[in-house]
């Protein structure tokens, strides 16, 4: 077992009994269910605006070799430029070159897990930038030194008093703050951070190709800030966020919202086309887009498995799925945690480590019903196992025992061989401190079926 399995184990085991982990989470996804099924319910046909969805990212995944260079292309007409990067290491590498270049030591940030994926703010730590994230969520869990929880919610895992605490510590609030006094006070500190910043970083909830445009979606006016003030805009993109046509943001939009927090829409969308043009008062004087690989072409060239690109990261499948309620987000030691972070993680980032993820699940397959692009989502849990498991990644003992198990199962002697009390000792010696750790095992009768059957017919 690999140290991320072990450790993912370990944390699950804690997370698990811990009740006001558990008491925190239920509460505010409880909150998230009853909006998201008020919103669902305006659709006047969901079902058809999720194939639709489908439908549309299918043909983006055939086609990102002809999307993306059109989009490039658009976007540099406006005079954007846009930067391709492989992996973590070159984005975060040209990023550095272009604060560099404009001298800039201050970044203002808007939410995006892209930079979470890449470890930007580490980076730019590292080499002397000061940076900020702008979104109230975020910018709570910067403080804490954490990770984002949850894709739409990064601070999901705290209660009001855990917020009101910290911002006690850190700025002298009173410690009985309400939530709309932590609020205005986070208001206060940020507003000198979005004028002074030298560069203003985003992710993008999509590219539009037709048009070479960045759109984002967002309900604090925090992303808007940041594109705005700061004379020089950069925006991390992952390549499978790519649509063919501003028309699709009909689509897309509504269903992201609804099934993130069950808006109608968020209460700020925006679309950027290029840096601030001559007959334009405001925004940035220049805009770089960073194209980001980082392993999504391995998941590209798993065509069984490519549907993890459709992902639009409204984090429905998270609320859903009972694993994560339980273990909460930060046990998965991933950027994307829950049942999407189970089925990407283990291509982009190695299946050798993260292998584990795929199995903590028990496939009621919630997920996939919630998912609004209809991402088979538990099935590519399987087809991860089932790759891991041709890969040689599964441990040996765990080869042995399924020959053993196919061996008996094909032939009624072998079957039979044992009596039940045999089987029942040998659950016990192979079982008992992994699976019958927290459950009773099973027990087996003393006789086989067949036996009972076949001693059933001669007593007749």
């Amino acid at each position: 077992m690999s140290t991320l399995a072990s450790e993912f184990i370990s944390t699950s085991e804690n997370k698990a009994f811990d009740l006001d982990h558990r008491r925190i989470i239920n509460n505010n996804i409880g909150k998230y269910d009853t909006a998201v099924l008020r919103g669902l319910s305006r659709f006047a046909d969901l079902e058809n605006s999720k194939r639709k969805a489908h439908t549309i990212k299918w043909k983006v995944m055939e086609n990102l070799d002809k999307l993306l260079p059109e989009f490039e292309t658009n976007f540099q007409r406006r005079g954007g430029k846009v930067i391709w990067a492989n992996d973590a290491a070159e984005a975060n590498k040209e990023v550095l070159n272009i604060l560099k270049k404009a001298n800039a030591k201050t970044v203002i940030k808007s939410k995006s897990m892209v930079t979470e994926e890449i470890l930007l703010n580490e980076f730019l730590e590292h080499n002397g930038v000061d940076t900020v994230e702008s979104d109230l969520g975020e910018y709570i869990v910067q403080l804490l030194g954490q990770r984002p929880y949850h894709i739409v919610t990064p601070a999901m895992h705290l209660s009001k008093e855990d917020i009101a605490k910290l911002f006690n510590e850190k700025f002298g609030t009173p410690v009985d703050a309400t939530p709309e006094q932590l609020t205005q006070k986070a208001r206060e500190l940020l507003r000198e951070k979005y004028t002074s910043a030298d560069v203003g970083i985003t992710g993008g909830n999509f590219l539009i190709s037709d048009t070479g445009s960045v759109a984002l979606t967002e309900n604090e006016g925090n992303a808007r800030l940041t594109t705005t003030f700061p004379k020089i805009h950069i925006a991390i993109v992952g390549i499978e966020k790519i649509i063919p046509s501003m028309a699709d943001l009909d689509l897309f939009w509504p269903i992201l919202s609804t099934h993130g927090t069950g808006q109608n829409l968020t209460v700020y969308n925006t679309i950027l086309s290029g840096p601030k043009q001559p007959t334009e008062t405001d925004g940035p004087e220049e805009m770089y887009v960073i194209l980001l690989d980082n392993g999504r072409t391995n998941l590209l060239a798993e065509k069984d498995q490519r549907q993890g690109l459709y992902c639009i990261r409204c984090g429905a499948c998270l609320n859903a799925c009972p694993v994560y309620k339980n273990i909460g987000g930060h046990t998965y030691e991933t950027t994307y945690s829950g049942p999407i972070g189970s089925i990407i993680t283990p291509h982009m980032a190695g299946m050798k480590e993260f292998k584990h993820l795929s199995y903590a699940s028990s496939l009621c397959g919630k997920c996939t019903e919630v998912c609004p692009v209809k991402i088979d989502i538990h099935k590519m849990l399987l087809l991860n196992r089932r790759d891991s498991v041709k890969s040689g990644l599964n441990p040996g003992s765990e080869s042995i025992g399924w020959k053993g198990w196919k061996m008996g199962m094909m032939k009624r002697k072998m079957m039979d061989m044992f009596g039940g009390g045999w089987k029942n000792t040998l659950l016990k010696m192979f079982f008992k401190k992994s699976w019958g750790k927290h459950r009773d095992l099973p027990a087996v009768a003393k006789e086989s079926f067949s036996k009972q059957w076949t001693d059933k017919r001669e007593n007749r």
